[in-house]
C-alpha cells in the first residue's frame, strides 16, 4: 500500500446519509419536530433531500425496502439536550438509551427516528 502524506490533505464537511422508507414522513419529522430546513431535493418522486439546521446537515435517501440497523447510525451534538429529549418523548419516539450524564463528559441519549435510524445525541457537561 502506498504511503500518503496526510498533512497535505484537508477534509471539508461530512454529512450523514439516512435511508428512509417514506420521504414525506421523514421530511415532516426532521423539519416540523427537529426544526431542520430543506435546502435541496432531487427526483420525481423525491429520492434525495438535504436538510440543514445550524451547523448540522442531514442527507435523506429514499429506500422503500429499508430495514434499520440495530446500532447508532448518526451522532449529533446539541445545546439544550433536555429540551430535545422532551420533544422526542412527547412525540412518542422510541428512546433506546435513556438520558444520562456519561463518565466521558457528555449528557447523552439515543433515540430512533420514524424509520428506525438510531441517533446518538450528546451535549458537553
Amino acid at each position: 500500500m502506498e504511503n500518503i502524506n496526510h498533512t497535505t490533505m484537508r477534509f471539508g464537511r461530512v454529512a450523514v446519509m439516512l435511508p428512509v422508507k417514506q420521504m414525506a414522513r421523514a421530511e415532516k419529522f426532521y423539519t416540523e419536530v427537529l426544526g431542520f430546513s430543506k435546502t435541496f431535493e432531487n427526483g420525481t418522486p423525491v429520492g434525495f433531500m438535504i436538510l440543514k439546521r445550524d451547523s448540522a446537515e442531514l442527507h435523506l435517501t429514499l429506500q422503500p425496502g429499508y430495514e434499520a440497523a440495530d446500532f447508532n447510525v448518526a451522532h449529533m451534538m446539541v445545546e439544550n439536550i433536555d429540551a430535545l429529549h422532551d420533544v422526542i418523548q412527547r412525540k412518542g419516539l422510541r428512546v433506546i438509551k435513556r438520558l444520562q450524564n456519561k463518565d466521558y463528559g457528555l449528557r447523552a441519549f439515543v433515540f430512533e427516528d420514524p424509520d428506525g435510524n438510531r441517533i446518538d445525541v450528546g451535549e458537553p457537561i
